[in-house]
């Protein structure tokens, strides 16, 4: 009796629509990140090459096996305009997954951007292309093209689980990844965040408003104030 398994590549998943990932893409990871309930942020160590770089777009996903890049090459050849690279490395910094050859082709695929949970290379070459990538760090060594992997499944990639298709956004701060079921609230409340923050900074530069009006209250609730005392 033979036994079916699902297949290591999965060719097609549902990505986000296009017009969310543009309102997504005007707003800060940080405020996202909150509104999102302070969930779905990468670890700090998958940095931006440069801290002016930005991407948005839906996860495809790729797990490697730590120092081989084959199933990377594969995905860039299922990719579609828009698509995020999200890439499970295990986090090896032993030698670089991809350079500037695979990003070149990835501006000329349309891919929005790179996440790597492992090292890169030709990382000067890279910035002056001005593509998004992000990685833990930078490598010289180049990889192996030998060991099988998965794309578009889950992957865990800097302690956030990522399933294809999820929204991806990056800048300076880092990483964020949104569920698409939950996007379109998520950009709701990024929005009034976004608008009470501003409102929020305009008062401290004009000296209205020095301290932050729920201040007193939070400090009654956690007892460092009686009941009725403030600051």
């Amino acid at each position: 009796m033979s036994h079916s398994t699902p297949p290591d590549v999965n060719r097609d998943i549902a990505r986000i629509d296009p017009e969310l990932v543009a309102r997504a893409a005007q707003f800060p990871s940080s405020i996202l990140a909150d509104v999102a309930g302070r969930r779905g942020a990468l670890s700090s160590r998958i940095a931006p090459l440069a801290p002016t770089m930005r991407l948005a777009g839906p996860a495809l996903t790729v797990e490697v096996r730590p120092g081989d890049n084959l199933m990377i090459h594969a995905a860039m050849a299922l990719a579609k305009p828009g698509d995020v690279l999200v890439i499970d490395g295990k986090g090896d910094e032993s030698c670089a997954l991809m350079g500037e050859i695979m990003v070149s082709q990835c501006m000329a695929i349309g891919i929005a951007g790179i996440v790597v949970y492992g090292a890169v290379r030709d990382t000067e070459a890279i910035r002056a292309l001005g593509f998004p990538m992000y990685a833990i760090g930078a490598n010289p060594n180049g990889p192996s093209k030998l060991v099988p992997g998965r794309i578009n499944w889950p992957v865990s990639v800097g302690g956030v689980t990522v399933q294809p298709g999820d929204l991806v956004v990056a800048d300076g701060d880092g990483v964020v990844v949104v569920e698409p079921v939950k996007v379109p609230a998520v950009l709701k409340l990024a929005q009034k965040k976004l608008a009470d923050e501003t409102a929020r900074l305009e008062g401290i530069r004009s000296g209205a408003q020095l301290r932050p009006t729920w201040l007193d209250a939070a400090l009654r609730k956690a007892g460092v104030l009686t009941e009725g005392e403030t600051l």
